[in-house]
């Protein structure tokens, strides 16, 4: 660093300059010090998209007007391409925006994890899953960094609601915490190195993540090796002078008059050195983004090339459903006459609301790009987007089914249906809605339906009256453009679903707790989360967790596993060939999981290992290789931290986390985990104890064996597995037992 990396605050106004950095100027910028070398840095919202605001109206919600930029696909929609490259090429793009506008920080992407289907947030978060939500945010992440320009992963952490988000405490145990809810934030921290991270709204077991000194310092920086800033939430820090002491760095939004830290640095309750931490590090940002230099040079990005950049990414991430008919893709040379039914058509919703909402410099509609390729194409709207019931749409759209041979139904999520501040209530798309749908598939079965919303939706109650179903989430302002891409064939659907799609509410992990109460949220799941969850119990669902067909067929053959020795990083090898064996060329996603059915601790049924997405050409068939580490078999044990246990492992390589196409064993070299032995430890454990089992055993017996109630119980194997069931010290009160406390704690120190 520089010369500044020594600078004391000798006086008063040193100091308080040094507090003054610990919060932003105004909305958007932090404060500017030549004595401890900081210049103004400018931050925007941009998980999908940059919101720059006029300085003289800002707001947090998104509602004021912000510059023109170009409105990629949100994350929940990238997050369907499972498509590390293309993430990242996104990344680069908003990077160069955001450089060309004199931003220095972009506050996304986020990866708070998918709990509930029903957090009206879900259209910014990746997955379910925290492998895939993790690899996707870190690919992002080195996309927006290759400018010059610091992505912020947001929100740290276990931020899965919008019901009384700024208030609420997630209470999760340790395992579930580490395994779920950190694991997304840890890998997209290692592998994608970014230079900030916000800090959430919510309390997590009733501490708030602002002032959350385990968070923030232990596992963020000491154990993850993070070594840029955190930024607050807008609003989130409750105790400005505990959010320092616990390593926040910048606090947001800024606010006059505010004195405490300055105050706290003055009178000796908060050392200087957690406000000189904090300058540094806002300085090595500067350093890094290049703040307070003239970016004037730089060239300004191609808004229209990067219009094409979320074309291709919106076709990319289309997931499609359900085809069991064959009637896509659409032959835009024949003589079919097609109706185009849906406000969504004509009004699409290709963006979520709140903060991450995006002034688009061009929006391209379905409705728009369809009558461009499909001549004589007719529409009618069928529906209003408010939800009020209008018969005479509705009648208008089924005369236009009847009198078609084929019909584009437009569905989805009207922006009053989620957005970010609010949960819904419903997995269901609106009723008006699928009033329309059973009115025009009883007058033309040949329905296919274009859905567009940010969380998912239900399809399990009118899925076999239509055709085909095809998921196009919130996909950019190039929307439209890509829903013609995909439905005639001129891109061939690759997506996979990142989340599962239920049958109906009921069958949700967090449904009975969901979204809490009194201030607080039970995470009584656990580590079951989404298709972990289904699994486990074996629960029906509408569409599995890695889903999505193609308009080509792939399959799999030729499956070999090599494990490998302890000590090297690589606990296995698979190999396998994957075939396109249709007409078409096109990509699969190849997903490998792994369970543990004889694993000393619960285990979900399957987790995700690692992904690739496969471009094959029509009748090409390639060798695919994939490696597994032992970190990433790792699990987290509330005794030791991260193990990694040896024995053995089911795997399964497959297009879906249920369409499982070859599946195999293998032996894993490696430690069997045991809780370190205490004397709360059961007598079940000490007697599995190689080492201390023989030691107690020999002095029970060297003094006539069990004795009394114990002794009767220990004579046949139900009393026995009963007197395994207690602790030590639980048995050492009872009568009959011939050794003491003190010798079973000398027993533990010789071991």
């Amino acid at each position: 660093m520089s010369s500044h990396d020594t600078a004391t605050p000798e006086n008063e106004t040193a100091l308080e300059e040094l507090a003054r950095l610990t919060l932003g100027a105004d909305y958007w910028t932090t404060v500017e010090s030549a004595r401890y070398g900081v210049p103004r840095i400018r931050l925007a919202d941009g998980p999908h998209g940059l919101r720059v605001q006029d300085d003289n109206n800002p707001d947090l919600l998104g509602l004021g007007r912000s510059l023109p930029s170009t409105c990629f696909p949100t994350g929940a929609t990238l997050a369907a391409s499972w498509d590390d490259a293309l993430i990242e090429e996104v990344g680069r793009a908003l990077g160069r925006e955001a450089r060309a506008l004199g931003v220095h920080v972009v506050l996304g992407p986020g990866l708070n994890i998918k709990r509930s289907p029903l957090c009206g947030r879900n259209f910014e978060y990746f997955s379910e899953d925290p492998l895939l939500a993790g690899r996707l945010a870190a690919a992002n992440v080195r996309g927006i960094q290759s400018n010059g320009v610091a992505a912020c992963l947001k929100h740290f952490a276990v931020n899965n609601q919008e019901t009384d988000r700024m208030r609420v405490s997630a209470d999760v145990d340790e395992r579930t915490l580490r395994e779920i809810y950190l694991r997304a934030f840890e890998i997209a921290v290692r592998d994608g190195q970014p230079w900030a991270v916000m800090s959430a709204y919510n309390r997590i077991n009733e501490v708030s993540a602002s002032e959350n000194a385990w968070l923030l310092t232990q596992v963020l920086r000491n154990e993850w090796g993070f070594d840029g800033i955190v930024v607050s939430d807008w609003g989130a820090v409750r105790d400005p002078v505990e959010a320092v002491r616990s390593g926040l760095d910048l606090r947001m939004p800024g606010m006059d008059g505010d004195q405490r830290v300055f105050e706290a640095l003055r009178s000796g309750l908060l050392g200087e050195k957690h406000a000189m931490l904090a300058a540094q590090r806002l300085r090595l940002l500067a350093e890094r983004t290049g703040a307070g230099t003239e970016v004037s040079s730089d060239a300004p990005p191609s808004y229209e090339d990067h219009h094409s950049v979320a074309r291709r990414a919106a076709a990319q991430s289309a997931v499609l459903l359900h085809n069991d008919a064959g009637l896509l893709p659409l032959d835009a040379n024949a003589t079919q006459t097609i109706a185009v039914i849906g406000e969504l058509a004509r009004t699409p919703r290709f963006q979520g609301a709140g903060s991450s909402t995006v002034n688009p410099f061009r929006v391209v509609s379905p409705l728009e790009a369809l009558q461009h390729r499909l001549a004589g194409t007719q529409f009618e709207p069928g529906y209003r987007l408010d939800g009020q019931p209008d018969q005479s749409m509705v009648e208008q759209a089924v005369a236009l089914a009847r009198a078609n041979d084929l019909v584009l139904l437009f569905l989805g999520l009207p922006p009053i249906a989620e957005s970010e501040g609010f949960d819904r209530q419903s997995i269901d798309l609106p009723a008006a809605q699928i009033a329309l749908l059973h009115a025009v598939t009883a007058v033309n079965p040949r329905v296919v339906v274009a859905l567009s919303n940010g969380s998912i939706v239900t399809t399990a109650p009118w899925r076999e009256e239509v055709a085909a179903i095809v998921e196009f989430w919130l996909a950019g302002q190039a929307m439209g453009d890509a829903v013609a891409d995909v439905l005639t064939g001129a891109v061939n659907p690759s997506g996979k679903m990142p989340e599962t799609v239920p049958v109906k509410l009921a069958d949700t992990p967090a449904y009975l707790d969901f979204p809490g109460g009194l201030g607080h949220v039970r995470y009584s799941e656990g580590m079951f989360v989404g298709y972990r969850w289904y699994d486990a119990r074996a629960i029906e669902v509408d569409y599995p967790f890695g889903h999505g067909l193609s308009y080509t067929q792939f399959a799999y053959s030729d499956l070999s596993v090599e494990t490998y020795v302890e000590d090297v990083p690589q606990a296995l090898r698979i190999t396998f060939t994957l075939a396109n064996i249709g007409a078409r060329a096109g990509a699969e996603v190849v997903q490998l999981y792994t369970g543990r059915p004889q694993a000393e601790v619960a285990h979900p049924v399957r987790e995700l290992r690692t992904f690739q997405k496969i471009w094959l050409e029509a009748g090409e068939s390639r060798e695919i290789e994939l490696t597994v580490s032992h970190d990433d078999l790792a699990y987290f044990h509330v005794d030791c931290g991260w193990v990694f246990e040896g024995g053995l492992y089911e795997l399964a390589v497959g297009s879906s986390s249920r369409d499982l196409r070859l599946c195999a064993e293998a032996d894993i070299a490696g430690p069997t985990i045991k809780s370190p032995l205490t004397l709360w430890s059961l007598f079940g454990d000490w007697m599995d104890h190689p080492k201390a089992a023989p030691l107690l055993w020999k002095m029970i017996d060297e003094r006539g064996g069990l004795r009394g109630r114990i002794g009767d119980l220990y004579q046949d194997e139900a009393g026995q597995n009963t007197v395994r069931g207690i602790p030590l010290l639980t048995i050492l009160q009872l009568p009959g037992i011939p050794f003491s406390e003190k010798e079973a704690a000398a027993i533990l120190d010789l071991i």
